[in-house]
């Protein structure tokens, strides 16, 4: 089952996508936002060309845990591309996902300009995102 990763934000969306077995989490490119109309059907076209059977979001909470604004953003975003795909969109913790993927890619030797070329941080969150939801899923079975 090939699962698709989100990190849904103002600016972009950064995407990550596992392998058929649904155990690796792979940096997958970002769609530049332009409306929501648009990016929900630019993400549908990229869900059935990569045949995506999951998708899964990172939902920004406040660090207490409440769900504010930017939450309420993405789960109204997940409805629509719910609608759209007629796939299931769950929802991880993304608490630090940017401060982490910040981290693996100064750890990695990028330096600044290169973090921020093409959403690389956006991509590389998208990817943790992926991964917490894709080691949940294996302990759980």
């Amino acid at each position: 089952m090939r699962v698709l990763g989100l990190d849904y934000g103002a600016r972009r969306i950064g995407l990550a996508i596992s392998d058929a077995d649904a155990v690796i989490a792979s940096p997958a490119g970002v769609l530049e936002r332009r409306d929501r109309r648009r990016d929900v059907a630019a993400l549908a076209t990229w869900v059935r060309e990569r045949e995506v059977e999951h998708i899964v979001m990172g939902l920004p909470l406040h660090m207490d845990g409440r769900s504010g604004v930017e939450a309420q953003a993405v789960r109204d975003f997940a409805a629509d591309l719910s609608h759209a795909t007629g796939l299931q969109v769950d929802f991880v913790d993304e608490r630090l996902t940017s401060v982490e993927a910040e981290r693996a890619l100064r750890d990695g030797g990028a330096g600044r300009k290169r973090r921020r070329e093409k959403g690389a941080v956006d991509q590389v969150a998208a990817s943790l995102i992926l991964r917490t939801y894709l080691d949940r899923r294996q302990g759980a079975s």
